[in-house]
């Protein structure tokens, strides 16, 4: 793999990890939170030696990408779905690639890559998203997020959604400044979310209601007054756990400790409070109605509770939200980090789908 740095016309200067031949078609590879372009480590070398030429950035605000504010006081616009969209196509113009095969998004990089693939179908020729199901445009009903909250209050214990969390003030200092340091905090974190932690067995939920949310781990719905680092503290792996990790040993550790100790999360915390704000939602009901219209499918782990954690999410994308559905494959043993975690079985699926894609010259024209 190799790494460089483009300056982009939205103002980004991006740090950009690739890997393939330039002249080969391409996949455009879009991480979550709190990970990087790093997180496609193990499965950037697969799809290259396919034939493609596979580009996976630092998104705003993360690891080495420079360019935006991403303070708590930044203009939250520049993290909502139309600005991360524009961040891709940017890219792809300074990198004189004029159109991808897929883009492919994991965690909040899923939609992205779905937000991607249905506002310019002409330039992402299809969409695979993973670990987060794309339930599609949202709708023009009256926005029920803070009825939700008032709910999970309510609760015996009193919870709290962990995106309402993530927008709080003090999110970022919480978890950059964790009681058990950075490095431990991390490891908590990846681990409680992996197929790993013995508390993942994820089921669907009944509906969108606080009485359904609270099946969800506490790492996702959170009890009311603890804050993210000690809540992974409490399932954190004991030593024989960690030296049994093999796919996030300490030298990966040490790299997202080291980037995110440099840049902190407010960056990657900002997506999350933009996407939840009535300002987020309304720039979105633009496409109230709207498919994605290219091929699009699905990738998680088997034991990765994102999948169900929006009730109905991954039916929706299933029968509605996307018009040339792909289908779904749920990896064993793999639970959030599953291009982390299972690198082979996911580049197996990814080549998968990809195979099975219209021939080139059967696909949209170019514009």
């Amino acid at each position: 793999m190799r790494t460089e740095f483009v300056e982009t016309p939205s103002g980004l200067r991006m740090r950009v990890l690739s890997a393939g031949e330039p002249g080969a078609p391409a996949l455009l590879l879009l991480h979550g939170f709190p990970e990087l372009a790093y997180s496609w480590r193990h499965v950037m070398p697969q799809l290259a030696a396919s034939g493609y030429r596979v580009i996976a950035p630092d998104q705003r605000g993360y690891g080495g990408t420079t360019g935006a504010e991403a303070g708590y006081d930044a203009d939250l616009a520049g993290f909502g779905v139309p600005a991360l969209v524009r961040d891709a196509l940017a890219l792809l113009h300074a990198l004189e690639v004029a159109r991808v095969d897929a883009v492919i998004g994991h965690d909040f990089g899923s939609p992205v890559a779905a937000w991607c693939a249905l506002i310019r179908p002409d330039v992402f020729r299809a969409a695979l998203c993973m670990s987060a199901p794309f339930a599609g445009p949202p709708g023009w009903r009256a926005d029920t997020a803070s009825d939700i909250h008032t709910a999970l209050r309510a609760l015996d214990p009193p919870r709290r959604h962990y995106q309402h969390w993530f927008a709080d003030p003090g999110a970022n200092d919480d978890m950059l400044r964790a009681p058990q340091g950075l490095p431990a905090f991390l490891r908590a974190y990846f681990h409680c979310k992996s197929g790993d932690w013995a508390g993942n067995r994820p089921f669907k939920l009944q509906d969108w209601s606080a009485a359904s949310l609270a099946a969800l781990p506490r790492y996702y719905v959170m009890e009311a007054g603890v804050g993210m680092a000690a809540t992974v503290a409490a399932m954190a792996p004991d030593a024989a756990e960690t030296a049994a990790c093999s796919w996030m040993n300490e030298a990966d550790l040490a790299h997202y400790a080291g980037e995110f100790g440099r840049t902190g999360f407010q960056g990657g915390l900002n997506w999350y409070r933009r996407a939840i704000s009535a300002a987020g939602v309304a720039e979105l009901r633009l496409f109230a109605g709207r498919r994605i219209e290219v091929p699009c499918g699905f990738i998680a782990g088997a034991r990765d509770w994102g999948v169900r954690q929006v009730p109905g999410a991954l039916e929706a994308m299933e029968t509605s939200a996307c018009a040339d559905w792909r289908g779904a494959t749920l990896i064993d043993g793999a639970g959030h980090w599953v291009q982390q975690e299972a690198p082979v079985a996911t580049a197996k699926a990814i080549l998968r789908f990809l195979a099975e894609l219209p021939a080139r010259s059967d696909r949209m024209a170019a514009p």
